[in-house]
């Protein structure tokens, strides 16, 4: 197999793990500027910068977002953000453009800018992730505060043309797991088009699920987790019940039939 070729960014995205605890100690603000402005500097879709973060620094918001997520670390992040897809600024800046927000014209709130939205508001997120491994900081992602969508549009007072993507926990790491395994680069990596052997691209899939069940049981000595694939059929059944975008969006005024 080809050696991949290493520096110091390379390494940095190499050793990236999850961090669910985190020293209680505060963040500066100079790591904070250096983090927010890294993130500005992302790639954005027609340089419409259609992305805000909220930096959450009320206990009583942490709480509130770590009962969303069910999980209770997420009250003691010292650093956490939640990343927003965000038309209602530009719609403010057309409106005093003249341009009727509320007309069929007004393209802004349907499914395309939505999901270019969605596209630079989780690079944002990847590129403050980044940086704040790169200085010796610890992070988690955090899916979990959409498990109610309008309860967190409701705590953070989010406005027409706005959707909550992602929140982001940072902090000075309290713990070293271990690095999460990936799968074979010829499951994920194809040449000019999709392979239509789907038997060949699974090939590799026996050893992977023996390696990542391997890892959690390791992880997990008391409470053993399926192999990759069995999590994987698990999930593609599961009850997604309040976890659809359709209705919340469209209560916050996207179109996403259009």
């Amino acid at each position: 197999m080809t050696e991949i070729m290493h520096n110091e960014t390379v390494d940095t995205l190499l050793n990236r793990r999850s961090i669910r605890k985190f020293k209680p100690e505060p963040i500066d603000d100079s790591i904070i500027a250096t983090l927010e402005t890294v993130a500005q500097h992302a790639a954005s879709s027609q340089f419409l910068n259609d992305w805000s973060a909220i930096r959450i620094s009320d206990p009583a918001v942490k709480r509130k977002l770590a009962e969303f997520g069910h999980q209770p670390y997420i009250a003691d992040a010292p650093l956490l953000y939640v990343f927003v897809l965000d038309e209602h600024r530009n719609a403010s800046i057309a409106a005093a453009k003249g341009v009727d927000t509320h007309a069929d014209a007004f393209t802004l709130t349907g499914s395309y800018r939505f999901s270019q939205a969605q596209n630079d508001a989780a690079f944002a997120l990847h590129a403050m992730e980044t940086a704040a491994y790169s200085l010796g900081l610890g992070c988690v992602i955090l899916g979990s505060i959409l498990n109610d969508v309008d309860g967190l549009i409701d705590v953070l007072h989010l406005p027409e043309y706005t959707y909550p993507l992602l929140g982001l926990a940072i902090g000075k790491p309290d713990q070293e797991p271990a690095l999460k395994p990936r799968m074979p680069r010829s499951m994920q990596f194809f040449e000019n088009a999709y392979p239509a052997d789907d038997a060949a691209v699974l090939e590799p899939l026996a050893a992977f699920d023996e390696e990542v069940h391997q890892y959690y049981d390791l992880r997990n000595t008391e409470r053993p987790v399926d192999a990759f694939s069995d999590q994987i059929a698990k999930n593609a059944v599961a009850d997604m019940t309040g976890r659809t975008v359709g209705e919340p969006a469209a209560r916050q005024g996207f179109r996403l039939d259009r």
